[in-house]
């Protein structure tokens, strides 16, 4: 349940990414001045969250394995 969950979330970001790019070139071409601190800033969010959820997948994927590897077999 939680890997859909996650693979929504990266889907979701993908695409909110790609809306705001398409929507910085509009803006660009209507004034001709980009905001560079708002695209930082954004793609800087964006970033840190996608790194968050590999963080906490990649932990969660360990955790899994170590109690897989620390079962007792009969």
């Amino acid at each position: 349940m939680q890997q859909r969950f996650s693979k929504k979330i990266v889907a979701m970001i993908i695409f909110l990414n790609t809306i705001f790019t398409i929507a910085v070139l509009y803006i660009f071409l209507r004034v001709g001045n980009e905001p560079t601190s708002l695209i930082a800033a954004w793609f800087g969010f964006t970033t840190i969250e996608l790194w968050a959820l590999s963080g906490i997948t990649k932990t969660k994927i360990n955790e899994y394995k170590d109690n897989i590897n620390n079962t007792p077999s009969i």
